[in-house]
């Protein structure tokens, strides 16, 4: 099992390292102002079309990994798995190649615990059901990465912008959220059960993960809904937190995160 989910992990690794760069020999908008940025976005928008639909299917046709996350699981699950541990390491490397440290470290933070975490289902063979959940707020970054393409290419007043953003909102209750309480519930009532370094990594990535979906909500409403303002252009990766300036003005940048995990 752990063989075959490291084959897996390292052929998803270099299908996105592939695209990261086959998308550049294509055009990209020229509306979009930072190119990179609007790749990776892109590239992040396909790996959660494929993983959160793959969880969201999964977990409708075997329910089992929803009562038994530990040990209830089909062997193509491992695969959905490592697929996005694949998909994280390249875009880890991505960045790196693309950014500096400053820029990009707690995108890479992010990403190393979710590693950390979808990594240990996949090589023990275990809790494979529980990173399955954890996939389905991939559906929530589906809306979250249109959206940000939508800002890339400044189409923050377009009806497509605001369709978006109150989808976004709607799946990071759903999906994002919800989600994260059922983990959250499932994990403190089984810790006695579990071995203490799990629940440490465990425990790490939920906190982290819903910490950052909280706030990233927060923003969004007050932003989209509330504010409902013209948006400046933004330079920034995702949406990490980091401000910076465009025509003088200061504009932060905010993270949207998935998994066991953004």
């Amino acid at each position: 099992m752990a063989s075959w989910g490291l084959l897996v992990a390292g052929a998803s690794f270099a299908a996105f390292r592939g695209l990261h760069w086959g998308l550049q020999l294509l055009p990209t908008p020229e509306s979009a102002r930072d190119r990179w940025m609007w790749r990776n976005i892109f590239v992040s928008l396909v790996h959660s079309l494929l993983s959160g639909a793959g969880a969201l299917v999964g977990l409708w046709l075997y329910p089992q990994m929803v009562t038994d996350p530990i040990h209830g699981h089909p062997s193509w699950a491992v695969g959905l798995v490592a697929v996005s541990v694949g998909y994280f390491l390249a875009d880890g490397v991505d960045m790196l190649w693309n950014r500096t440290l400053a820029q990009a470290w707690d995108l890479l933070c992010h990403h190393l615990v979710v590693v950390s975490c979808l990594s240990t289902a996949v090589l023990s063979g275990h809790f494979v059901g529980f990173a399955m959940v954890s996939l389905l707020l991939e559906l929530n970054s589906i809306c979250l990465h249109l959206r940000k393409l939508l800002l890339l290419s400044q189409k923050a007043s377009s009806l497509a912008f605001k369709v978006t953003s109150w989808a976004t909102l709607t799946t990071l209750a759903l999906f994002r959220l919800l989600p994260l309480g059922w983990m959250s519930l499932w994990l403190l009532q089984q810790h006695c059960q579990l071995a203490l370094a799990l629940v440490i990594l465990g425990g790490t990535g939920l906190v982290t993960v819903g910490t950052m979906s909280i706030s990233l909500g927060i923003r969004i409403l007050i932003r989209d809904v509330l504010q409902s303002r013209p948006y400046p252009f933004i330079f920034m990766h995702k949406e990490t937190q980091q401000t910076k300036t465009y025509d003088g003005e200061p504009v932060t940048r905010n993270n949207s995160t998935l998994s066991l995990k953004d």
